[in-house]
């Protein structure tokens, strides 16, 4: 199989070079060039926002397309009319934010979504840049373009700063405020498991729209945490706190601390996809506990620093802010 990535140099575009490289595949990248492809990809350059930008792919054949762009949609736009002639399928990263907001719990792929344009050229929000990459790839591929609506990611190459956060405040050890409740569920996706259902459904050509995260229960808050403490060895003491409480000291869900939501609307929203479409489809989710332990794993051999991409915030708590918070200083007496 021949693969094409738009992208393909860092963590999810990395994963699926990785997982199409140890099938044998012949793997072409198509980027940048400001992140060295992974060792047997094949390197095409060219910026897909600039005018000619795309002249390195005037040429050549695949039996897939792989494409994270997050961006302007007329990129995937343009990408998926100059391949439509030479690929089989065009895969495109979407996410689970192309639904309108909030999603009930348990919505399905048929669910409402955004409106949203494959034209546009400018910034966008999110939801409606997903959601215009998806209306693009459909335009240049029809029933041969593959939407994966993909939740939280995580997993070995994160560049966006979740687990990578958890891990490097718990080996830090002490007290570390932890979001309750601890039974609190989650759903994610390994990035590896994207990967390799992205090109599982490939090889069955498989197309349309697919909620892509873990089964509901798959782990919850207490697991992801605990798993932390136990692959790094910390003394770290998991102090469980009630949201109200988080709430009032005016600590932020998601971005303070990164992927807990407290219970309610938006945390069902998050969390509370159907899967039952991939599942069918063979969509297969390891334990948490392989995926925390990996990712530390890649941590060390980075010094303990994970990569941050530059378009988006750092996240993580500051310590000063878990310390009151811990000893009950509440710095919103407002109220959240």
């Amino acid at each position: 199989m021949r693969i094409l990535l738009l992208g393909g140099t860092e963590f999810v575009g990395r994963a699926v070079a990785d997982e199409a490289l140890e099938r044998g595949w012949e793997v072409t990248a198509f980027h940048r060039g400001r992140h060295a492809a992974p060792p047997g990809v094949a390197t095409l350059l060219g910026d897909r926002t600039a005018a000619g930008g795309l002249a390195a792919l005037e040429r050549g054949e695949w039996d897939i397309v792989v494409d994270t762009w997050s961006g302007a949609p007329s990129a995937v736009r343009d990408a998926g009319r100059l391949l439509a002639g030479r690929a089989t399928t065009y895969a495109y990263v979407s996410s689970r934010s192309v639904y309108g907001f909030p999603p009930p719990a348990g919505l399905t792929e048929d669910g409402p979504l955004v409106d949203a344009s494959p034209d546009d050229d400018g910034e966008v929000e999110y939801a409606q840049a997903k959601r215009g990459g998806e209306l693009a790839a459909v335009a240049a591929f029809g029933e041969r373009a593959l939407l994966l609506r993909a939740g939280l990611i995580l997993g070995p190459g994160e560049n966006i700063g979740r687990l990578p956060w958890w891990l490097g405040r718990i080996a830090r050890g002490g007290g570390v405020l932890a979001p309750g409740p601890r039974d609190l569920g989650l759903q994610y996706i390994d990035a590896r498991d994207l990967a390799a259902w992205t090109l599982d459904a490939a090889v069955k050509e498989l197309g349309g729209p697919y909620n892509l995260v873990s089964p509901p229960g798959h782990t919850t808050m207490g697991e992801l945490l605990e798993t932390c403490v136990r692959v790094t060895g910390s003394d770290a003491e998991l102090r469980w706190t009630d949201p109200e409480t988080i709430l009032a000291a005016g600590i932020e869900p998601w971005t303070e601390l990164p992927v807990w939501l407290p219970p309610g609307e938006v945390h069902d929203a998050m969390h509370g996809a159907d899967v039952s479409k991939a599942l069918a489809a063979g969509l297969r989710c390891r334990p948490v506990a392989e995926t925390v332990a990996d990712t530390w794993t890649w941590l060390q051999t980075l010094g303990g620093t994970a990569p941050q991409r530059p378009d988006r915030p750092t996240l993580g708590l500051d310590p000063e802010k878990e310390a009151k918070a811990l000893r009950g200083e509440n710095q919103n007496p407002g109220g959240a």
